[in-house]
């Protein structure tokens, strides 16, 4: 059974009992007060290198012996700190131990020079996330979800940012998933949001439920 574990903010880790990966580990003032050495990971994937979500990936990168998945950019600046690192780009599909990722692109800054953000479609051990990373709403999203048979999407809702939670809807039909979590909402006041609203107007329109996981906790991806 995969589980997603929900540290906070952007912050998650896919496990299934035998192994686990890590998506834009920011970990400061999570509320579990989860720490770089609690962490067991063989793979770290960043979507762009803004501090929250690059977060403290170098040092579980380094500290696990792990693998360092992002786009060529930022995947060079991670080289460059000693880690172990695997360049992927736009389009670029690629099959680890876990399974297979698909790099997506993301409308959002890079927070590095000549990067762009990206997001993941991952089939980690047989389920298929869509992790968006912080975007806004794009129409090809449609086109994602012809692509890939998308189990669950992992979508921002705060706003000011990325996408807020009307657009998200929108999103998840634009996706055709049936199945979405809430993400990178209530971390500071800028991008906070009611996720029980958001779920309302996704499970208002009968085609898709919102599983609303707060930090700290975990859900069993059935």
């Amino acid at each position: 059974m995969v589980k997603f574990n929900y540290i906070h903010h952007a912050c998650f880790l896919l496990e299934d009992g035998t192994d686990a990966i890590i998506f834009d580990p920011f970990l400061d003032g999570n509320p579990g007060k989860v720490q770089v050495k609690d962490i067991k990971v063989s793979h770290v994937l960043v979507t762009h290198a803004h501090g929250d979500h690059l977060g403290s990936a170098y040092e579980i990168v380094r500290k696990n012996n792990a693998l360092f998945i992002s786009t060529a950019e930022v995947a060079n600046a991670a080289a460059e700190a000693g880690c172990e690192t695997h360049s992927m780009h736009l389009g670029g599909t690629y099959h680890y131990s876990f399974g297979k990722v698909r790099v997506t692109p993301a409308f959002h800054g890079s927070g590095i020079a000549g990067g762009h953000a990206c997001g993941f479609i991952v089939d980690f051990h047989g389920t298929t996330v869509y992790y968006s990373g912080d975007t806004c709403l794009f129409s090809d999203m449609k086109l994602l979800g012809e692509l890939e048979k998308i189990d669950y999407a992992i979508l921002p809702i705060g706003d000011n940012f990325t996408m807020g939670p009307s657009d998200a809807a929108l999103a998840v039909e634009f996706l055709g998933v049936k199945k979405v979590i809430p993400i990178h909402y209530n971390t500071w006041p800028v991008i906070a949001q009611d996720p029980e609203k958001f779920k309302q107007e996704v499970e208002a329109k009968g085609k898709a439920k919102v599983f609303i996981v707060a930090p700290g906790t975990s859900l069993e991806l059935k």
